[in-house]
């Protein structure tokens, strides 16, 4: 038996190198240009940040001990429910371990088969997934396309118990985000439930970096926020958090993804409540983020001649095929940059990429050697 699973996996595996979307784990070197990390302030080593998780894990333990049900909840932990809720205006959250565990407990659970589910074609994994595997139905309207799921919203009306509309705020592929104003009117206008993943909007948008919905000034108005300590919040972890408290008793009691892990630890809850201070007042970061995000954005338009309208720290660099896209990262690598090489099935067939990831402590000088990089890749 063993035998013939291995003989399985190695022709698979052959497969994905034939096809260059072989995957493998390496360690990379710390004195590398890291375009690729989503530490978006660069807040993994700061001093506050390691010195409030090591304070909290010295008075609560290198653990949580247990699931959020038996023992494993801790005041760190109610502490940070509470710091999320006002910073994100909601009245009721939750804890998870990851974000593919929030999106999970979330789309497994709530909906139902007599509801309908719309979700854009780019929502993460973790929602594509649950979507696939679940018995609700769902349609997938066009990226950003407000006026396909519009369509979809006159057609489906009054033929489901609930309606559920998924998105992104920023999408970790492209960088881009949808009309989240226009979003809304769509949901005064019909009757459905929002559900948003501020992931990779959190730290970068917003006055205070509450993402795009305060960006939007729609926080009352979105049904459901996901979110994550990872990204900008330079740790591990997520929350869910929403202004019925029904919802949040229904995924206690029936989310296995909550109910059957050992918990967020002391040192993770301590570093989301350090950083959450820091970005929140980090005025000056997100515009030097900005400014930074768009003068990158204007070389590669000089290079390549690709227009955005969107500025975020994520500038995806489209080469088509997963070979050429591992051929600039080795190109990049031997420079003493790392990018990460993004292929299909993550992305679209022939949309593979090079997706580049900012911080707010990157310089035009520190980005030069990579735009001599990509015109010298680009003229082959």
């Amino acid at each position: 038996m063993i035998d013939s699973l291995e003989s399985r996996l190695k022709s698979e595996l052959n497969i994905r190198r034939k096809e260059h979307l072989y995957r493998e784990t390496r360690v990379h070197d710390c004195d590398l240009l890291n375009l690729s990390s989503n530490d978006y302030f660069n807040l993994r080593n700061n001093s506050k940040v390691l010195s409030l998780a090591n304070e909290t894990a010295n008075k609560y333990g290198t653990g949580s001990g247990a699931s959020p049900l038996l023992s494993g909840y801790l005041p760190c932990h109610e502490e940070l429910v509470e710091k999320l809720l006002s910073w994100k205006k909601k009245k009721y959250g939750m804890l998870l371990n990851t974000g593919f565990m929030a999106n999970q407990a979330i789309l497994k659970n709530l909906p139902k088969k007599n509801d309908l589910i719309l979700a854009d074609k780019y929502i993460h994994h973790s929602m594509a997934q649950a979507l696939n595997r679940g018995s609700t139905k769902f349609k997938r309207y066009n990226h950003l396309d407000l006026e396909e799921l519009e369509e979809l919203l006159i057609n489906n009306i009054n033929k489901y118990d609930t309606m559920f509309v998924v998105t992104e705020s920023v999408f970790s592929m492209d960088g881009d985000y949808p009309d989240l104003k226009h979003l809304i009117k769509l949901k005064r206008k019909y009757p459905f439930l929002l559900i948003l993943d501020e992931a990779h909007g959190t730290g970068v948008l917003g006055a205070t970096g509450a993402g795009l919905s305060e960006e939007a000034d729609v926080q009352d108005e979105v049904d459901i926020i996901v979110g994550t300590f990872g990204k900008a919040l330079a740790g591990n972890g997520a929350y869910v958090l929403t202004n019925s408290s029904s919802i949040i008793e229904y995924l206690t009691n029936k989310a296995g993804e909550y109910i059957y892990s050992t918990f967020l630890s002391p040192h993770q809850a301590g570093v989301a409540l350090a950083t959450i201070d820091i970005i929140m007042d980090a005025h000056k970061k997100r515009e030097a983020l900005r400014d930074i995000s768009q003068w990158l954005r204007n070389q590669i338009m000089n290079i390549v001649k690709v227009e955005t309208q969107f500025n975020t720290p994520i500038v995806p660099l489209l080469v088509g095929n997963p070979e050429s896209a591992l051929k600039l990262q080795e190109l990049c690598m031997n420079k003493g940059i790392l990018v990460g090489a993004v292929r299909p099935p993550t992305v679209q067939a022939d949309s593979s990429r090079i997706r580049i990831s900012l911080n707010s402590e990157l310089t035009k000088e520190k980005l030069t050697p990579f735009i001599s990089v990509f015109k010298e890749w680009a003229k082959r």
